[in-house]
């Protein structure tokens, strides 16, 4: 377990991480490569800038963890609890939501209505922005 240790712009390549708690630390612009990440459990903290790319993150809990810009292009966060999380401008291009829950999470600058949300709970803030996405007008 880590409490509020900072690993800045670290590369985790191949490592395994099974079982791993990573309370109230900083990982911004860190890199995982290869890497196993479940089970992972995250309590808040900064993951700023961090490349999860292709990373399977089934069911982990980033719930109120800063994820502004991060790149989880391709990752497969089906079911993961993302509610309070901030994920700005995220890349989330190919990622799987679905079963995700997402109420309060932050998604400025995020195209939800591009995403594999089957079964995801999002709140009324979040469907609005997945139906202007969709092109429906919202008044």
């Amino acid at each position: 377990m880590h409490t509020g240790t900072a690993f800045l712009r670290c590369t985790f390549r191949r490592s395994n991480l099974f079982d791993a708690a990573f309370v109230g630390c900083k990982l911004t612009g860190s890199v995982f490569e290869s890497a196993e990440l479940r089970p992972l459990r995250v309590e808040g903290g900064d993951w700023s800038y961090v490349r999860l790319r292709g990373a399977d993150l089934r069911g982990v809990s980033f719930r109120g963890v800063k994820l502004a810009e991060a790149d989880l292009t391709d990752a497969d966060l089906t079911g993961c609890d993302l509610r309070e999380a901030d994920l700005s401008y995220a890349t989330l291009r190919g990622a799987v939501l679905a079963d995700a829950d997402l109420r309060g999470a932050l998604v400025n600058g995020v195209d939800l209505a591009r995403l594999d949300l089957r079964g995801a709970r999002i709140d009324v803030a979040q469907a609005v922005q997945v139906a202007a996405g969709l092109g429906a007008v919202v008044e």
